[in-house]
């Protein structure tokens, strides 16, 4: 059953990354970053495609030379997600960029040199309605703020931030986000939260480098999750040393958990035990594979017993209570006259599922499907 978030979101301006609304209670944007050669464009083109697949709703690209700038161009051409430029120093790519369509620039002003190629940037991406993305990492700080703090600290990060922030508002931009990133979780937090007292606008919230597959998405959920529980966050990346992919699935698994946005199945299952009926783990594992495709938001309750499974499956829209040969199989709260044979429960259930989302998809009435034992 689909609750509403209790969150209060906080309040910010809104901007824009291409069609995509960021902040002023805008849904929370999930993006990812290629991790493939830029110049190599068909392998490029291929990844953004795979991310937008799976619910990505921005895409970076690093573009670190005028040779990546020009795989950019035909990248832009090939695509329709919003597309952000990961640039750091050479203000030249980024007007080169700019020019071939970016969505946004993720660059630093203050490291970019003197202040007519900021300001030049700074023309061109308000010629352009291209928003800037201050991004700050504690791993990259300015020599004398490292020297003045010692170590990395959320005042630090903040400072430095601020430092790019004033720069922008000296030349009277506004169109912009920023993060402050570290790969410690409790430094995140303690710099967006300093930073969210300080500016109006969004924010764009990761861990940054928080480690592989499961230890970054457990990292990732902790601190973001901590963050966007206070209402602090307008768009989030979940950095990991795997596939983007991956990135994207955590990232709306984080925001579900929290009710903030929901899209695809949310599986509710138990770890098992001895009084399971049927292997759930495997079900789960069999099911999730084949129902990635769909974005309809759902819950589908899965449980081996009788102990927790009706109470469960009272509370989703679809669900599963294990029992001896065939288990209770609910809808919409509501205990069916069909029962799940516990021998084809993968398949029995991909079809029972399938047929309630298609008809839900068609706002019509839901009706049992039936299946032949």
């Amino acid at each position: 059953m689909t609750h509403e978030s209790p969150i209060t979101r906080r309040k910010t301006r809104r901007i824009y990354v291409g069609n995509v609304p960021i902040g002023d209670g805008a849904p929370i944007a999930v993006q990812s970053m290629t991790n493939t050669l830029t110049t190599d464009v068909a392998a490029t083109v291929a990844q953004i495609n795979k991310i937008v697949a799976a619910g990505g709703d921005i895409v970076r690209v690093s573009v670190p030379t005028m040779d990546a700038a020009e795989a950019f161009k035909k990248i832009r051409e090939q695509v329709n997600v919003p597309l952000v430029a990961d640039i750091h120093f050479d203000y030249r790519i980024a007007l080169k960029v700019a020019e071939y369509g970016v969505d946004c620039l993720r660059i630093n002003p203050g490291n970019i040199g003197h202040e007519d190629r900021i300001r030049a940037v700074v023309d061109a991406a308000r010629d352009k309605n291209i928003p800037i993305r201050i991004g700050v990492n504690a791993g990259s700080l300015e020599k004398e703020i490292q020297e003045k703090y010692g170590e990395p600290t959320g005042a630090a990060l903040v400072e430095s931030a601020m430092r790019h922030v004033d720069i922008l508002d000296r030349f009277d931009f506004q169109n912009f986000k920023v993060s402050v990133k570290a790969s410690d979780v409790f430094l995140a937090v303690e710099a967006y939260r300093l930073l969210s007292k300080q500016i109006e606008q969004p924010l764009h919230l990761g861990i940054t480098e928080a480690g592989g597959a499961r230890a970054g998405a457990v990292k990732s959920a902790i601190g973001l999750g901590m963050l966007l529980n206070e209402g602090i966050g307008d768009t989030i990346r979940v950095s990991l040393a795997a596939d983007p992919v991956e990135e994207i699935k955590v990232g709306f698994d984080i925001l579900k958990s929290l009710r903030i946005r929901s899209r695809g199945i949310n599986f509710i299952a138990c770890p098992s035990c001895s009084r399971q009926e049927f292997d759930v783990i495997s079900t789960v594992n069999s099911l999730e594979q084949r129902l990635e495709d769909i974005t309809t938001a759902l819950d589908v309750s899965i449980i081996g017993c009788v102990v927790n499974g009706p109470g469960e499956a009272m509370v989703a829209q679809i669900g599963l209570a294990g029992a001896k040969n065939k288990s209770g199989f609910y809808m919409d709260g509501a205990r069916q006259k069909l029962r799940i044979d516990n021998n084809t429960i993968v398949d029995d259930l991909e079809a029972q599922i399938r047929a309630y989302v298609a008809r839900k998809e068609k706002e019509q009435p839901i009706a049992i499907q039936q299946i032949d034992s």
